[in-house]
C-alpha cells in the first residue's frame, strides 16, 4: 500500500509486524509459484541450450556427405614457373606440360609526356581551364569511341564525349567505369596516360582487320587519344603498319608432349586440375596429384570428437542427480544470502532439469542406432567398423566412439569414394551422417515444440505457455493478496477504534464516578 499506516495506538499490539507475518503465511503459494516459474525458464534454457549444441554437429554432419571432404587432394609442382590446385574429382597421379607462352594483358599508352614543358598540368581541374597547360591540341566539344572484344569474338564500343566542364581524370574514369574491360589513368611523374585491358588474352586476332589487331581499339583520327594524348593506335615508321598496342597474348602450352592447347588466361583446368601459368617453362614440368588423407582424417576426428562430447554432455544431462530440497531461489530469499551462498544454491538447484527426459533419450538411442546400422551402397565399406571407428564396449561412456586412425587411413587410400559413400549414402539409402542429421532434425523439432527458440513466441511452444499461464496465476494471486491485507488493516482498524471508544468511556466513568 501507498498509504502509511499506523497501528496499536489503541490497542498497543504491534500492528503491522502481525499483518506481515499474517501476509507472509498467506503469500507462501506466490512463493511456490515464482519457484515453479523459474524451474520452468531454467529448463526452456536448458532445452535451447541441447539444441544450440546439436545445430552445430549438425553443421558437421553436412560436412561429411560433401565428396571434398574426403577427395581433398594434395597439389605438388616440380618447378614454380606452374602451380595448380585440383578439385575433389580430379584424377591422382602426375600430369606432364611445358609452357611456351604465357597470357598478357593488352596496354598502350602515350608515346611522349602530354603537358607544355614547364607547365604544371593538373588532371582533375576542368580541361576548359588546363587546355593552355597541354602539349599538343585539344578539342573541346569533340567524342571519341573506345572498342573491346568478347570470348565469342563480338564487340563492346563505347563513346565518350570531351567537353570542357569535365578533367582528364573525369573521362578517364569514364573509361575504366564502363564495361568495356579497360583501365584508364594519369601518371603524374611520367607525364603520359597508360590504357589497358583488365583481363589478358588475344580476343581480336591481328588477321581480322579491325584496328590492325588490337585488343583496345579506337580511331587514330580521333583527335583526343591519338594527338591530344598521343596514344596511338598504328606505327608506319617501317613503310607498314603495324599496331602500337602491346601485350594482349594468349598462354600456349603442350600437354603430355603432345596436346598443344591455346587459352586467353594464364588459368587453365584439365581433368579436375587448375593449372595457372606463372612464367615459361624450360621444357617439361611435372604437377603431382595424390589424395590429401591428413585432411580427410582431420575432418572426421573433428566430426566424431564433437559426436561424443554432445553424447557425453546429454548422458550427463539425463543421468544428473535433482536435488528436491534446494528449490529455486525467490527474489526475498536472495536478499538474505550471499553472492557465494546463492551460487551455489544455484548450482544445487538447477541440476537435474532434463532428468529422465524422453526426447533426449530418444534422440541419443536414435543416434546411437545410427553408427552400427550397415549402409547399402555399392562400395566396399558398409559398417564403420570397417574403417575404423567403433562405439566403446564400456557401457558408462553412453555409446560414445573410438577411432582407429590407421586403419582409417588405410580405408581412405585404398577407397575414399566408398567412405564417403558410407557417411553419405542418397536420400533412399541414407549414410551414417545423413541419418544422424535426421536423428538431429527430429531431436530438434521435439525440443522446440516443448522450448521454442529465442526468436519464438511464448504461445507457440509448451513452456512458454505454461510459464505465461504462471505469470497470469501469480497476477491474479498478488491481487488477491492486496485485497486480503486491505481487509487484515481494515478489521484491526475497526478493532482499534473500538478499543479507543471503550478507553473513552471508560475515562469519562471514572471521571464522574470517581
Amino acid at each position: 500500500m501507498s498509504d502509511m499506516r499506523i497501528g496499536g495506538l489503541a490497542s498497543g499490539m504491534d500492528t503491522d509486524k502481525i499483518i506481515n507475518d499474517l501476509m507472509r503465511a498467506e503469500r507462501q503459494p506466490l512463493n511456490k509459484m515464482e519457484q515453479d516459474k523459474k524451474w520452468m525458464t531454467w529448463q526452456r534454457d536448458a532445452y535451447r541450450d541441447v539444441n544450440k549444441q546439436l545445430n552445430q554437429l549438425d553443421t558437421l554432419a553436412f560436412d561429411m556427405k560433401l565428396e571434398r571432404t574426403f577427395n581433398s587432394k594434395n597439389v605438388t609442382s616440380s618447378n614454380s614457373a606452374v602451380s595448380a590446385t585440383a578439385s575433389s574429382s580430379a584424377g591422382t597421379g602426375d600430369y606432364t606440360l611445358s609452357v611456351e607462352k604465357t597470357a598478357t594483358a593488352a596496354y598502350n599508352y602515350s608515346e611522349s609526356t602530354i603537358s607544355k614543358a614547364g607547365a604544371s598540368f593538373d588532371p582533375d581541374a576542368k580541361l576548359s581551364s588546363e587546355q593552355v597547360n597541354l602539349k599538343n591540341k585539344l578539342t573541346l566539344g569533340q567524342s571519341f569511341s573506345v572498342t573491346t572484344y568478347n570470348e565469342d569474338g563480338t564487340k563492346n564500343e563505347k563513346t565518350f564525349e570531351v567537353t570542357g566542364d569535365k578533367s582528364l581524370n573525369n573521362i578517364l574514369s569514364e573509361i575504366s567505369d564502363s564495361d568495356l574491360g579497360v583501365r584508364a589513368f594519369y601518371d603524374k611523374s611520367a607525364d603520359k596516360v597508360m590504357i589497358e585491358r583488365t583481363e589478358t588474352g588475344n580476343f581480336n586476332p591481328e588477321d581480322s582487320g579491325e584496328f590492325l589487331g588490337a585488343e583496345i581499339g579506337f580511331n587514330g583520327s580521333d583527335e583526343f587519344l591519338s594527338t591530344t594524348l598521343g596514344i596511338k593506335n598504328g606505327d608506319n615508321s617501317t613503310g607498314t603498319w603495324k599496331k602500337a598496342e602491346r601485350g594482349g597474348t594468349d598462354a600456349e602450352f603442350t600437354y603430355n608432349n603432345g596436346l598443344k592447347i591455346t587459352t586467353h588466361s594464364n588459368n587453365y583446368t584439365l581433368n579436375g586440375v587448375n593449372f595457372t601459368f606463372n612464367d615459361v617453362t624450360d621444357g617439361n614440368i611435372k604437377v603431382n596429384v595424390k589424395n590429401d588423407v591428413d585432411q580427410a582424417v582431420d575432418k572426421i576426428v573433428e566430426f566424431v570428437d564433437k559426436y561424443n562430447k554432445i553424447i557425453e554432455e546429454l548422458n550427463g544431462k539425463t543421468e544428473e542427480k535433482k536435488y528436491r530440497e534446494f528449490p529455486p531461489l525467490t527474489d526475498k530469499q536472495k536478499e538474505d544470502m550471499e553472492e557465494k551462498e546463492i551460487e551455489l544454491w544455484n548450482e544445487k538447484a538447477k541440476s537435474g532439469l532434463l532428468r529422465n527426459d524422453s526426447v533426449l533419450e530418444n534422440g541419443l538411442s536414435s543416434m546411437r542406432t545410427n553408427w552400427y546400422t550397415p549402409v547399402e551402397n555399392n562400395g566396399d565399406f558398409e559398417l564403420m567398423s570397417e574403417i575404423g571407428i567403433t562405439t566403446s564396449s564400456n557401457y558408462r561412456e553412453g555409446g560414445k566412439l573410438l577411432i582407429n586412425e590407421d586403419e582409417l587411413r588405410k580405408a581412405l587410400s585404398t577407397d575414399p569414394e566408398s567412405v564417403h559413400k558410407l557417411f553419405a549414402g542418397t536420400e533412399e539409402k541414407p549414410g551414417v551422417a545423413r541419418r544422424i542429421e535426421n536423428s538431429i532434425e527430429t531431436t530438434i523439432s521435439s525440443i522446440e515444440r516443448k522450448a521454442g527458440k529465442s526468436t519464438t513466441l511464448d504461445n507457440n511452444f509448451l513452456l512458454g505457455r505454461r510459464i505465461k499461464d504462471m505469470d497470469d496465476q501469480m497476477e491474479r494471486f498478488e491481487e488477491r493478496l492486496t485485497q486480503l491485507e486491505d481487509r487484515y488493516w481494515a478489521q484491526f482498524g475497526a478493532m482499534e477504534s473500538a478499543i479507543q471508544k471503550m478507553n473513552s468511556q471508560s475515562a469519562y466513568l471514572m471521571q464522574n464516578f470517581g
